[in-house]
């Protein structure tokens, strides 16, 4: 039998200001394409999404988050850097607390050893329109 793999779980914040939303800018290397996606991060165990939701945004860009509201569960079956992937998402729509958040073009950040992240506000009609690719597909429901 092949490899045992592990599904995870993770949680991410819809962040919406008008007709834009806040993402992460992603690069798989095998498929030579660039991505979007919300930002969070992986749910550790004895900890609830919503735990983790605040306790990501923390420490990826140390932003609070308040009017958080719980919007569904996406499964998300994937190929990323030619390895498969499964996720099961916890989504959130959210707030920023401070406004400067709503004022940056976009900021780097860190995200484990090494590894240098994007996140910017991006017009919805680019990803709606398949000029930008945003993941999951299944996020389009929730905008």
């Amino acid at each position: 039998m092949g490899k045992k793999r592990d599904i995870r779980v993770i949680t991410l914040g819809l962040i919406r200001d008008e007709e834009r939303i806040f993402v992460s800018e992603g690069y798989d290397p095998v498929k030579q394409s660039t991505f979007y996606r919300a930002l969070g991060g992986g749910v550790d165990f004895g900890e609830t999404s919503l735990e983790a939701l605040k306790r990501e945004f923390q420490e990826e860009i140390q932003a609070d988050l308040t009017n958080i509201r719980y919007l569904g569960c996406i499964e998300n079956i994937f190929v990323y850097d030619g390895q498969p992937g499964h996720e099961i998402i916890q989504l959130y729509q959210c707030d920023f607390a401070d406004f400067k958040f709503y004022q940056l073009e976009s900021l780097v950040f860190s995200e484990g050893e090494n590894h240098q992240h994007t996140a910017l506000w991006m017009d919805i009609s680019r990803f709606k329109s398949g000029e930008l690719t945003l993941v999951p597909q299944e996020f389009f429901n929730y905008l």
